[in-house]
């Protein structure tokens, strides 16, 4: 009974499951007939077509200024070169402490790590001297193998290589360079080499366009389009005032590796060699500069000629006249060079200029600032003997001054702490001992008062005073102590301005303090 009933239930599930496979199959085939069709349109549908492209009728300006860009670029990068070298580096260097090319290097201060000669990337290691490779870049100014770069990008050299724009490689030699310039002349065995001419950079206007060639971070033969940000830029190497300034500002992007490239004009002509950046990071942020042409053709003509430059020296410390300063001295425009030092026997001090003088002119040409006396007298070769224009006291003058090469001169070392003080001024002076002289490494010839402390938010803090600064004069008045700078300080009138010359790190600079309001 049970195997019969087995067998039944056997027979009834068979054909209770094949009629409903059977059904099954019927609905998927069904919703395949269903959905077929609908996957069909999908297959079948297709984007609607793009908007078309501007008509280039619409766009002719643009297109031509492309058209123009391009035309530049294929006209100079063929003279760009890429410089890579071997030199020589100590630990100085190595650790930081000096002004080397890697990017990293070079800050003055917190947020100028800024001031950033770039070109060569070596890895830092404080040890004994070694031979470190880096790179920049460089400019053919002559069929026959002539090429400027910067000096930092050669500094120290043993042995330097050229890619040229064909990919050839060829070694080069030194002809000559200036670090006072940061300019540098190489030269390759190679003749019908394209070159780009020179440019006049004393045409040069903010918002002009200019493209900046080189090969930032090794990539090759880039170039980069912006405009003249600003003109003559002073000189942000504080560890040497004698560097002329003048330097283009651009936001043509300029990065490590694009030193001793050239910036140009919209005519393919060189009117700068990019050396530094301004930035926090150590890469672009919108400030590039550049050695203006008026600057890097007499310093390359010499290079070229005699292998070195020799730069003309007055031996004077000079400022600005401003707005703020003018009245003291008796001008009238904020223009000219004010003598802020005279070095003793220096070519100034035999010529009879003085402190407090007013430089206008050089040899009959107006001079606007200290930044381009500098760079005028820079240009002139030791022994030549310049005409100045002087205002002195209120009178014009002809002071005659015989030019002496550069050098380098160190103060000695000699050298107290007595506390004054005028809160009027917001300062407290102490009196120049033998031992604050040698903490402060001021020269010998520097008397006056050091600056104790100043307070916060005082005519002192808002003129830019800082302890450590020496007082040397007071409204045109020569300070031997503390107490003779506060007796100077104590007889301006209420309500009126004071007139400091201040000694501070190597060089002097006048200020003005403010009296404070209420």
């Amino acid at each position: 009974m049970n195997g019969w009933t087995n067998s039944l239930k056997n027979k009834l599930s068979r054909k209770i499951i094949v009629p409903s496979l059977a059904a099954l199959m019927a609905v998927s085939l069904g919703a395949y007939k269903v959905a077929k069709p609908a996957n069909s349109a999908l297959a079948a549908a297709a984007p609607a077509p793009a908007a078309a492209a501007l008509d280039d009728s619409s766009i002719e300006p643009l297109l031509a200024l492309d058209r123009a860009m391009e035309n530049v670029a294929a006209r100079v990068t063929p003279a760009i070169v890429n410089v890579t070298v071997a030199s020589k580096t100590d630990a100085r260097r190595q650790s930081g402490d000096d002004d080397g090319d890697n990017s990293n290097d070079n800050d003055n201060s917190g947020d100028m790590q800024q001031f950033n000669p770039f070109g060569q990337f070596g890895m830092p290691m404080p040890q004994r001297p070694r031979i470190e490779h880096g790179l920049g870049s460089g400019v053919i100014i002559s069929p026959d193998g002539y090429i400027v770069t910067n000096n930092h990008v050669v500094d120290g050299a043993v042995n330097i290589n050229v890619t040229l724009g064909d990919r050839r490689v060829l070694p080069a030699k030194l002809v000559g360079a200036d670090p006072l310039t940061d300019l540098a002349v190489v030269k390759v065995d190679a003749t019908d080499l394209p070159s780009i001419p020179w440019g006049d950079s004393t045409k040069l206007r903010p918002g002009q366009t200019v493209l900046a060639f080189g090969n930032p971070f090794g990539l090759r033969f880039t170039v980069t389009r912006g405009i003249v940000s600003g003109l003559n830029r002073p000189n942000p190497d504080a560890s040497n005032r004698r560097k002329p300034g003048q330097f283009i500002q651009t936001d043509a992007a300029i990065n490590p590796g694009n030193s001793g490239g050239p910036l140009v004009d919209a005519r393919g002509e060189v009117i700068g060699i990019n050396t530094f950046l301004i930035s926090g990071s150590g890469s672009f942020a919108g400030a590039g500069f550049a050695i203006p042409t008026q600057i890097v053709r007499p310093t390359v003509d010499n290079l070229i000629k005699y292998g070195k430059v020799s730069h003309g020296y007055i031996g004077i410390g000079i400022n600005d006249v401003t707005p703020e300063n003018a009245r003291f001295f008796g001008v009238k425009k904020a223009e000219g060079a004010l003598v802020s030092q005279v070095e003793p026997n220096s070519p100034g001090a035999k010529g009879g200029l003085k402190t407090g003088d007013v430089i206008t002119g050089i040899n009959g040409q107006a001079v606007n600032d200290s930044e381009e006396l500098q760079v005028v007298v820079g240009q002139k070769s030791p022994g030549t003997t310049i005409d100045l224009d002087v205002l002195r006291d209120g009178k014009n003058l002809k002071v005659p001054v015989t030019l002496e090469a550069m050098d380098k001169r160190n103060g000695e070392t000699e050298s107290g702490n007595v506390e004054h003080g005028k809160p009027r001024w917001g300062l407290g002076l102490e009196d120049l001992t033998p031992d604050a002289r040698g903490q402060l490494q001021t020269p010998s010839a520097v008397r006056g008062a050091i600056i104790g402390n100043v307070v916060p938010g005082s005519p002192a803090d808002n003129a830019g005073l800082q302890r450590g600064d020496i007082i040397v004069e007071v409204n045109r008045h020569a300070v031997q102590s503390a107490s003779d700078a506060v007796d100077q300080l104590s007889k301006t009138a209420k309500g009126q301005d004071a007139l400091v010359l201040v000694w501070s790190n190597g060089g002097n600079t006048f200020r003005v303090l403010h009296p404070s309001q209420g």
